[in-house]
């Protein structure tokens, strides 16, 4: 299954290292990224493939946001199907 990660916060040294650490850590694959610096605030956006992951979608969200929260930063994942679907006219 693919889906999208999204990184938006203050920008600091570490944040594409740590967040594609914990994505490695649950064998999820970053296929392609997009990162921007502007007026000091980071933004990246990740297409990432879970289906070589053993841990449940649920469990990689939760990780992502714990790591966000202890990061001070936004970390969101969402179902490639989901966003295709909110984002058809």
């Amino acid at each position: 299954m693919k889906a999208f990660v999204t990184v938006m916060g203050p920008d600091r040294i570490g944040i594409i290292a740590e967040v594609t650490t914990l994505l490695r850590d649950h064998s999820v694959n970053v296929l392609d990224i997009n990162q921007t610096v502007m007026q000091g605030y980071f933004t990246m956006t990740m297409l990432v493939d879970t289906s070589a992951s053993e841990y449940s979608f649920d469990t990689l969200r939760d990780a992502l946001l714990k790591k966000g929260e202890e990061m001070r930063l936004s970390i969101r994942i969402q179902r490639e199907d989901i966003f295709d679907a909110m984002h058809q006219i």
